[in-house]
């Protein structure tokens, strides 16, 4: 669902949050001093957010997120696109 950055390409500080495709590259184009790509996470359905930049709305919403995601996951179900809080930028 989500975690701390392991990964030595990830900035120091950053939660790596389950987000689909559709969804990360508004995220990547509407706020990119919070949320970015490392060439290592580019391949996986996540986004790199850096924790400074959060508030408690905006971590709350981000997590809810990736929680449906995850769910539908395990589920089997629909993981196409969420409705993207407008607070997330």
């Amino acid at each position: 669902m989500a975690g701390l950055a392991t990964h030595p390409s990830a900035e120091p500080e950053t939660l790596v949050v389950r987000m689909n495709a559709e969804d990360r590259e508004g995220l990547l184009e509407d706020a990119s001093e919070t949320y970015y790509v490392t060439d290592y996470y580019q391949r996986h359905p996540v986004v790199l957010a850096r924790l400074p930049q959060l508030n408690r709305e905006v971590l709350r919403d981000l997590l809810a997120v990736s929680r449906q995601l995850t769910l539908a996951k395990a589920r089997g179900g629909d993981r196409r696109r969420t409705s993207r809080p407008a607070r997330w930028r």
